[in-house]
């Protein structure tokens, strides 16, 4: 070899050597081993998007205040991240703790194989009933909330709603009566953000309290198979809503092309004065558009029915204990403190709840979001219903499509329930139930 040759095969290698040096030093920081930490260290898989201020407030006081470090190794979101949990649970390399969704999507990864019973732990009787529901199984109960609930509803402004003397409506009519009001005022009634189309699917998903209050076994004969959107005339009524919503010309001139972003800004600003959407948008409009938050409500999807007014809500993730793991007793400890008093303290103190706590004895904060204190007669009072995702496994992957097209006049209602149902049918299938 050269001397030349040789001094570039040096470079290369000295090179490679950082490169190996600076990798290790992102992956010792972002926690990325698994197994056993130590005897002061638990370990924790989360998902990127629970790796929040607050959370990492809370995990800081736990190493203060009981002496446990946690080290976290973070995981994609979504189908990825899934499988990652999946696989790690059948090859036996989970971490001591996993924070995972509650719901459909924990039962489907069979928890009373694979996580800690937590039902006799006395610091459970602190969760409240609602949420034990979408974490329990075979009478077991398998994690702690990580974080708020959200709701999806019919998000207003109510500067505008003063302006033009309007009440928060409890029955669709009612709703409706609002929107052409609005409409006549020169307003947008009704914000469509059909540019990422997701955003078009609110009005059937918020729409399951309603469903569930009329047809109380509808979730359970869907997962069956038995019951379908187009033959149950209450479930079929979010495709209508949708459908009446276009008809009547309520929603912005550029519905099919604006974005989530636009949508936003439209409800801030009250050019748009309804936009049916999850509570996960308030900390975004109060980061781009500060105090005009305080002027955001929400009430749920009213239904036919003014005794029928409760609030569709998206139940926060789920923290578990490994069942394989050598420090469960020290995971207990860890989340006992993290859903104490202290611990939501420190919560709050970082970043702002979209929905209550579904812890009992909790209270909001004073600078709490005005939605989200709106929100909480109906936890109260227990006019609060989990969506229909935490309760069945089936969720066709092309609503948001199907309902873009109702919206924009491409598709009836009839129509679209029965494509749904053919949408479900294939999922169910996937999924390896009996249909």
């Amino acid at each position: 070899m050269s001397k030349v040759k040789s001094k570039r095969f040096g470079l290369l290698i000295s090179i490679f050597v950082i490169c190996m040096i600076l990798a290790g030093c992102g992956a010792e920081e972002s926690g990325a081993s698994s197994g056993s930490g130590g005897d002061d260290t638990l370990t924790m898989l989360v998902s990127e998007t629970a790796d929040t201020p607050g959370f990492r407030a809370v995990v800081e006081k736990i190493e203060d205040e009981l002496g446990i470090k946690t080290k976290v190794e973070k995981r994609p979101g979504g189908p990825e991240g899934e499988n990652i949990v999946k696989t790690r649970l059948a090859t036996g390399d989970m971490a001591d703790l996993v924070l995972f969704n509650s719901g459909s999507l924990l039962m489907a990864l069979d928890p009373g194989k694979h996580f800690v019973d937590l039902k006799g732990e006395p610091f459970m009787d602190k969760v409240m009933d609602s949420y034990k529901e979408v974490v329990s199984k075979d009478g077991q109960i398998f994690g702690i909330p990580a974080k708020s609930s959200q709701v999806g509803g019919w998000l207003y402004n109510k500067k505008v709603y003063k302006e033009l003397g309007l009440s928060v409506p409890k029955t669709w009519d009612e709703l409706m009566a609002n929107n052409e009001k609005i409409k006549a005022a020169g307003k947008t009634a009704v914000i469509g953000t059909y540019g990422e189309t997701w955003t078009s699917q609110l009005p059937i998903l918020a729409d399951f309290y309603n469903v569930q209050a009329e047809v109380p076994s509808f979730a359970e004969e869907y997962t069956a198979g038995k019951a379908k959107y187009a033959s149950t005339p209450e479930a079929l009524r979010g495709f209508e809503r949708i459908q009446e919503i276009s008809e009547k010309g309520y929603m912005n001139d550029d519905y099919n092309v604006a974005s989530y972003n636009q949508g936003m800004k439209m409800l801030a600003e009250g050019t748009g004065v309804h936009y049916p959407m999850l509570t996960q948008v308030l900390p975004l409009i109060a980061e781009n558009h500060g105090e005009l938050v305080n002027d955001i409500g929400v009430f749920p999807q009213p239904s036919d029915d003014p005794e029928v007014n409760g609030l569709t809500a998206w139940m926060p993730d789920a923290i578990m204990i490994n069942k394989e793991s050598k420090n469960v007793e020290k995971a207990k400890k860890w989340l006992e403190y993290y859903i104490s008093d202290e611990a939501l303290e420190v919560y709050t103190s970082k970043e702002k709840a979209i929905g209550p706590f579904v812890l009992k004895g909790v209270e909001l904060p004073e600078d709490s979001y005005p939605a989200v204190k709106e929100m909480t007669p109906y936890f109260e009072s227990g006019n609060v219903a989990p969506a229909l995702e935490f309760v069945s496994p089936i969720k066709g992957p092309n609503l948001p499509q199907i309902c873009t097209s109702i919206g924009s006049g491409t598709m009836k209602a009839e129509k679209a329930a029965k494509m749904y149902d053919e949408d479900v049918e294939k999922q169910a299938k996937q999924l390896g139930l009996d249909w």
